[in-house]
């Protein structure tokens, strides 16, 4: 596919602009502003939602298998929610979930 430079840079200018905008919404025009508690709230799930959101495709469609199931991926994702869940430990939760993939990989 042969795209235009002209073209190009429009795309990137009204991304650049875009993006902007975004964060100009909430800092430059409510960043001094006392946030409401149902806003804080939600916010606080942010991290939360994201990580998941992040991993889930490189557990349930992993690029290494061509998109395929397999065991090691699916082991190390169980051990990281057990973990997570049972220690409350974020560190702990990504560290073991990362030596049993590499344990399961070598093993499987």
């Amino acid at each position: 596919m042969d795209i235009d430079t002209t073209q190009l840079w429009v795309v990137i200018v009204l991304l650049g602009l875009g993006s902007f905008g975004l964060r100009f919404v909430f800092l430059g025009l409510i960043g001094d502003r006392p946030m409401p508690p149902w806003v804080l709230r939600h916010l606080r799930y942010t991290a939360v939602a994201v990580l998941p959101a992040l991993v889930a495709p490189m557990v349930v469609w992993p690029a290494a298998t061509g998109g395929a199931l397999d065991a090691p991926r699916m082991i190390a994702a169980l051990v990281t929610l057990g973990v997570g869940y049972f220690t409350k430990n974020v560190l702990m939760a990504i560290g073991l979930g990362a030596g049993s993939l590499y344990l399961f990989l070598y093993l499987l």
